[in-house]
């Protein structure tokens, strides 16, 4: 199989920007600042925990959650590792020795709701349909590794039906009135970016919920893969986004020659 990468915006600090353009997009979108040492401890103290992300990154690479403990002691978690420091210079210090070399971003930590005690997010696809309008296609829980703190398939999280990861926190029949809220959500999302950047076909919202059930954007891949809903046993909403896919010049697939 042949793949052909499409256009993509890979600065998580200019999309952030594009929706804070947006009055309703706005209020979904959580604190973020430009990494440096005086906004971390800005960030910090304001919002108890954050998560350092790379300005350009994928898999979750690079993620690190840094927390604001009791006492003034410090905390950050990358990967499996987890450290505790007495003050904020030295957790500064120490972050330099971890960090990749490159730009970061400072994002409000959204205290995720969990299934069986592991965090989970949500990957929501809105893709250009053959009429060239916008469409969700699919949505699906990711499941993040019991000893990490990102959730994404590449990164062992585990994906899994999004109406299985809400049964604690939804009523049954309240389920897809909420789903069909975060397609819109998605919709809008998509809508936005193509004022913009109306070269862009499809996106892939991560989309966070805190314990009041509030969805959070915690990010918009411009590139996404629809290879994840190949995961469900229904294979319904991998077929369309796969297709959909396709159609824009992604994941062609090689013509096999005859052999003579």
């Amino acid at each position: 199989m042949k793949i052909i990468r499409s256009r993509t915006l890979s600065s998580k600090w200019i999309k952030t920007r594009i929706l804070l353009r947006n009055e309703i997009l706005r209020s979904f979108v959580p604190d973020t600042r430009l990494y440096n040492e005086s906004n971390l401890l800005y960030m910090l103290n304001k919002h108890t925990m954050v998560y350092v992300k790379p300005v350009n990154g994928t898999f979750g690479q690079g993620v690190i959650r840094v927390e604001k403990l009791s006492a003034g002691r410090f905390n950050f978690r990358i990967g499996t590792t987890s450290r505790t420091y007495t003050t904020y210079r030295e957790l500064f210090h120490s972050l330099k020795n971890v960090k990749l070399n490159r730009a970061y971003l400072i994002q409000k930590g959204i205290r995720l709701l969990t299934y069986r005690g592991r965090i989970f997010d949500i990957r929501v696809m809105v893709q250009k349909n053959a009429s060239d309008r916008w469409e969700t296609t699919g949505y699906i829980g990711r499941v993040a590794h019991p000893k990490k703190i990102v959730t994404n398939f590449h990164n062992s999280g585990k994906p899994l039906p999004l109406e299985i990861l809400l049964g604690d926190h939804i009523r049954e029949t309240e389920k897809k009135e909420y789903i069909d809220k975060l397609s819109r959500l998605g919709l809008k999302i998509a809508k936005q970016f193509s004022k913009t950047h109306s070269g862009y076909k499809e996106i892939g919202v991560d989309i966070g919920l805190d314990r009041t059930l509030k969805p959070w954007i915690l990010e918009v891949n411009t590139a996404p893969d629809p290879f994840i809903f190949n995961q469900l046993k229904d294979k319904r909403m991998f077929n369309k986004a796969l297709r959909l896919a396709r159609l824009r010049g992604r994941f062609i697939a090689r013509k096999r020659t005859k052999r003579r």
